[in-house]
């Protein structure tokens, strides 16, 4: 389970990132609403602890646990059905002995873990129907046990990630290009669908949400948290305002967003640091997700290689769709910004997928 690793093969650049990126989190989170601060900093002591717990396990170890991972994972979101906590018409989160947190995001570590091991163990058969099609099946049991939730961001991202593991375990491009020539036109059909006024297929909340991002005007009670988001974003100019702004028109002392430290935290940043802080968050997640992939290019296996890319996966892509969110680039969904966002569950899933990536670094492809 644990081996004798050694410490040049610690990858401090990535974990100096993950550092510097939280901190900046932790900064604009007490000032969006300070009451929580001190729970960010908790969450960073304990991922930290976490991810060095995890570097330090082999990752070949815990991969023998798989089906265990994969079924822990369905029973969690299972849970959610028994003894979740309602908010905002939405069931995400458990509370036990006064802990809450949400197993949707633990379940994309999960999944990628699982999928790693998966891909590995068929990569000879990956592209016959067979592997293929039981790969579709164990994905699509979770996701649509968080679609039900309802949490369709969060379905989408997880998505993704399962996406880019394929891709990387080596689907084959004439699969690639057939789903291509299928998947296009049949999301032009879907699209003009959803935009019927009578359309039966998305719920009324997220109909409104892609109204509201097409026709910002027309559907502004939907829109006003993104209008108001790209406004603060702007007035930050190039410095910002600076953190704990008194200014009475900012986004947060005008509570012109609801819960400014969780999904529209780039907001804040972005109104308070200005244009370089917000540029700085971005470079720091691109550096996070890039030292991740090369990482995995050093991995000793499959497995090594597809959890680093399903790290970077899952930090890119939710990085890229919480900002295009906030800039108004997407319609309005709800997912946290990695290591900025307020959420300890997701926080501490975040350092689990670090401590994953670290361990894999530890053990590097030997050559010759």
């Amino acid at each position: 389970m644990l081996k004798q690793y050694q410490l040049k093969n610690y990858r401090i650049r990535l974990i100096i990132y993950v550092l510097l990126l939280t901190c900046i989190g932790i900064a604009v989170i007490g000032s969006a609403r300070e009451s929580v601060q001190s729970k960010q900093v908790m969450g960073l002591c304990l991922g930290l602890v976490v991810m060095v717990v995890v570097s330090l396990i082999d990752y070949s170890f815990i991969l023998k646990f798989s089906w265990l991972i994969y079924v822990f994972n369905i029973a969690l979101l299972l849970l959610i059905y028994v003894i979740g906590d309602d908010s905002n018409g939405s069931t995400r989160w458990i509370e036990v002995a006064g802990i809450r947190f949400q197993p949707s995001e633990l379940s994309k570590i999960l999944l990628i873990l699982f999928f790693a091991y998966f891909f590995m163990k068929y990569q000879e058969n990956l592209n016959t129907v067979k592997v293929l099609g039981a790969s579709l099946f164990l994905v699509g049991i979770p996701l649509v046990l968080i679609l039900k939730q309802p949490d369709l961001s969060t379905t989408i991202v997880t998505t993704l990630i399962f996406i880019a593991l394929l891709f990387i375990a080596g689907l084959s491009y004439k699969i690639i290009l057939g789903v291509l020539v299928i998947s296009v036109p049949s999301a032009l059909v879907f699209l003009s669908l959803i935009l019927q006024p009578d359309q039966k297929i998305l719920d009324p909340y997220q109909y409104k949400r892609i109204m509201g991002w097409l026709d910002p005007e027309k559907y502004s009670d939907t829109a006003y948290q993104q209008l108001n988001s790209i406004m603060a974003i702007g007035s930050g100019q190039l410095w910002g305002k600076g953190l704990n702004t008194t200014d009475v028109v900012s986004v947060k002392n005008g509570n012109f967003i609801s819960e400014p430290q969780t999904d529209f935290i780039f907001a804040v940043a972005g109104e308070e640091l200005g244009f370089v802080g917000a540029v700085l968050i971005i470079i720091l997640l691109f550096a996070i997700t890039m030292e991740c992939i090369l990482v995995a290019r050093k991995a000793k296996d499959l497995a090594g290689k597809l959890i680093c890319c399903g790290v970077a996966a899952l930090i890119g892509f939710q990085g890229f769709v919480n900002i295009c969110v906030v800039t108004g680039l997407m319609p309005n969904t709800g997912l946290p910004l990695p290591f900025v966002s307020y959420g300890l569950t997701s926080l501490v899933s975040c350092f689990i997928g670090i401590g994953l990536v670290l361990n894999v670094g530890l053990q590097p492809k030997k050559y010759g």
